[in-house]
């Protein structure tokens, strides 16, 4: 992982973070052709979050294009405080993550790409596993779908009123 300073995370407050870099090799007649794909995620630390994969010849290039994909890409987090609503687990591929709120001062307890999307999302307090693949792509997608399915209480009482019958 790696944190990157660039010109606009100033004015924006956007801070980026690259998960992982694989290098891809295609034999060809003369050797082999190398190009990379970088996953990053970016993240404003104040409930919002995004990531993305960007492939290139050229390390630098992947990142540059991960990172712009992962800015349009952002989407807001359902936060209670500093930690998460309730309790979550949810499956992508291989992967399967569990999350938990956890009482102030305890930290982001987790590991790998599921770290950082916590952090960078802005959730100081939550006691989380990763279990299954360890595919970082995989890992970050389920913390992802994790972190878009939680509902704060007003939204799960709405929906409850709606389903009630007339009486």
């Amino acid at each position: 992982m790696r944190n990157r300073d660039n010109n606009d995370a100033g004015k924006s407050g956007i801070q980026e973070r690259v998960i992982h870099v694989n290098r891809c090799a295609k034999v060809v007649k003369g050797g082999r052709r190398f190009s990379f794909s970088a996953l990053v995620v970016v993240g404003d630390r104040e409930r919002h979050v995004g990531y993305a994969l960007g492939k290139a010849n050229e390390v630098a290039d992947a990142i540059r294009k991960a990172t712009e994909s992962a800015k349009r890409n952002m989407f807001s987090v359902t936060m209670k405080d500093r930690t998460i609503p309730h309790e979550i687990e949810t499956r992508f591929s291989g992967a399967r993550v569990f999350m938990r709120p956890a009482s102030e001062g305890t930290g982001v307890i987790a590991g790998g790409g599921m770290r950082t999307v916590l952090e960078l999302a802005g959730i100081r307090d939550v006691l989380a596993k990763s279990m299954g693949s360890t595919n970082a792509l995989n890992v970050v997608r389920a913390t992802v779908k994790a972190l878009q399915s939680l509902q704060s209480r007003e939204e799960i009482l709405a929906v409850r009123r709606d389903d009630m019958p007339a009486t």
